[in-house]
């Protein structure tokens, strides 16, 4: 979604990022004692949390591959973002929701899974975390996890806090992705479906982009159609393609107002 009217991270159900500060040790000089390891193609890179800002991450790969047993409940899958042109791994269905949020209006231009691995000191011993994706977009530099809502712990929620002051000292945000308001999903997987590259045998498209120049409905773009059932998928492509753009804050019916892609 190329729209000014609602940002990916505002479409999420909220999430404490910092339950788990109070034990954290943020003395004198903690963003020099923990510690940041990202890899890339040649071996790994060790350095403090001071100077992960500049770490360079064109050409970094994951710190780890993604796993898959019989016993474990997630599966491991690709997703293809049309923002980057790339597959992209995912190990659950709430990951790969938040690649096609991400997708659709995140406005991304890197996407790493497994970005990095942080070492941090928390209620007098060390522990790690590595977060789940890194996103550099157009909208600037998010940290994000992704775990199931109702299955965070307390242990969770430090290791949430502790990657939520990297990111501040970083100048990045830090996002907790555990749930989306009710509608989003309803109305990223309507777009979905219609992903795909789609002809235009009936040369219906020059008519729905024009239409959307007009600030008109969903409804009445299709409906002006001589062929509206066409008309209907051909905008659900337009739509997942970015050449047309809408307000997922609220939810995807007849009623939703099309915007042209130069919308920003």
């Amino acid at each position: 979604m190329w729209s000014h009217l609602c940002r990916w991270e505002d479409l999420l159900v909220p999430v404490s990022r910092t339950a788990g500060r109070q034990g954290l040790a943020l003395g004198e000089g903690w963003t020099r004692r923990w510690t940041v390891t990202w890899r890339h193609r040649n071996g790994e890179v060790t350095g403090a949390v001071a100077s992960l800002g500049q770490a360079p991450w064109v050409g970094s790969v994951p710190m780890r591959g993604f796993a898959w047993r019989r016993d474990q409940r997630h599966r491991p899958g690709l997703e293809y973002m049309v923002s980057t042109g790339r597959l992209h791994g995912f190990e659950s269905l709430e990951e790969d929701w938040l690649l096609r949020a991400l997708d659709f209006c995140g406005r991304v231009q890197i996407l790493l899974s497994q970005p990095f691995r942080m070492r941090f000191e928390a209620n007098g011993r060390w522990r790690r975390h590595t977060p789940d994706y890194l996103v550099v977009s157009d909208n600037g530099v998010f940290v994000v996890d992704v775990p199931p809502a109702g299955l965070i712990k307390s242990e969770d929620e430090e290791s949430f806090a502790a990657a939520h002051e990297l990111s501040l000292v970083c100048g990045w945000r830090y996002v907790v992705a555990a749930g989306w308001s009710p509608h989003v999903q309803a109305s990223l997987d309507a777009m979905y479906a219609r992903r795909r590259p789609m002809s235009d045998p009936l040369n219906l498209r020059p008519g729905l982009l024009a239409a959307a120049e007009q600030g008109v409905t969903f409804r009445e773009a299709a409906m002006a159609c001589q062929f509206w059932p066409v008309a209907r998928a051909q905008l659900l492509n337009l739509l997942w393609q970015r050449r047309l753009g809408v307000d997922l804050s609220e939810p995807l019916t007849d009623a939703s107002r099309l915007m042209p892609a130069e919308v920003s």
